[in-house]
């Protein structure tokens, strides 16, 4: 049977997850409903991506009990409210980056998810495309030797915007894209935790984070250093280094479509969008949905390759980061 997806929030990142679940067999991904704050946004929604049943409420979508998994596509002031909603009516959920604001609310949306004996993984979808696969792949088996070395970078000119300017509404690159070189790093090193972070960086007048460098320290003198930036455009590519090689993702480093290892190009294709899509890459969220839907077949509680341990680290290496640099978030 289909996967019964229920969709919170009618916004540009649920746009793009839900053309992204059309590149994948109707027999086993459909939406059946979705939820915004108010009806008629949910309505339009819902005829936009030929969803049955539209609720102006999230609550509403909590207790429709012909759903398998909640996409939580709200902005991340809103997450800890919206998966604790779920998780408390035993709805599995996957939850967009970063999964809560804090380490704190990260644990209370892990404790709730636990005590109610439900699925959950925070949306990092990076993790699933087909040449992040292959470079962990390529990493267990040595074929670049010891890693020795990570650089990677995000960065876009898109000031101003709101989203990433204002506290009150999650702001700060590090939260929005910084997450993506930084969970590349920790993915490389095994999800270790590093034994040393430093940090410098750009903060804005509104008390966020516009461009940080981070210099990550594992053990046995193995390093990371990544950029990130919501004001300058940056290459965005990504390098890991061996002692007998190295892997290179040229550009999209969050959603590659090509890579580079030991001078060999190879390519993934990404299926082509039936509707204009607000974010680069994004029929690539193709391959975290179907990774929910394996975990849940297979009657799993979370992904082993995004688990809820990993989600936990990088809330408090983020959390750090940013302390570093005199960002705090109530």
């Amino acid at each position: 049977m289909a996967t019964r997806w229920g969709i919170c929030s009618a916004g540009k990142i649920s746009h793009d997850f839900m053309v992204a679940l059309k590149t994948l067999p109707p027999e086993d991904h459909q939406a059946v409903a979705v939820a915004a704050r108010n009806l008629e946004d949910a309505k339009k929604f819902g005829k936009t991506h030929n969803i049955p049943r539209a609720y102006g409420s999230y609550e509403e979508l909590a207790k429709d009990p012909n759903i398998d998994v909640v996409y939580i596509g709200t902005i991340q002031t809103n997450h800890l409210s919206s998966c604790l909603l779920y998780l408390n009516a035993k709805k599995p959920v996957l939850c967009e980056k970063s999964l809560a604001m804090t380490p704190k609310e990260v644990k209370e949306i892990l404790a709730c998810a636990k005590k109610n004996n439900v699925f959950l993984m925070e949306a990092i979808w990076s993790r699933f495309y087909p040449a992040y696969r292959e470079i962990r792949r390529l990493l267990a088996q040595g074929e670049i030797g010891d890693v020795r070395m990570v650089r990677s970078e995000f960065g876009l000119s898109v000031l101003p915007l709101p989203r990433l300017e204002l506290k009150e509404l999650g702001g700060g690159a590090l939260l929005d894209i910084g997450l993506y070189p930084l969970q590349f790093s920790i993915m490389v090193y095994g999800g270790e935790r590093p034994e040393s972070i430093k940090t410098e960086g750009v903060i804005l007048d509104t008390g966020v984070d516009e461009t940080l460098v981070v210099t990550l320290r594992f053990s046995n003198n193995r390093m990371a250093v990544f950029t990130s930036s919501s004001g300058l455009q940056l290459y965005n590519d990504a390098i890991v280094v061996g002692t007998k090689g190295m892997i290179r993702l040229p550009s999209h480093m969050w959603c590659p479509e090509v890579m580079v290892v030991n001078g060999k190009e190879t390519k993934y294709p990404l299926p082509e969008p039936h509707l204009p899509l607000n974010f680069v890459h994004s029929t690539g969220l193709r391959y975290e949905a179907e990774e929910v839907r394996q975990c849940l077949l297979k009657g799993m509680k979370e992904s082993p390759i995004m688990s809820h341990a990993e989600s936990l680290l990088l809330a408090e290496i983020k959390e750090e980061i940013l302390k570093q640099v005199g960002v705090v978030y109530d």
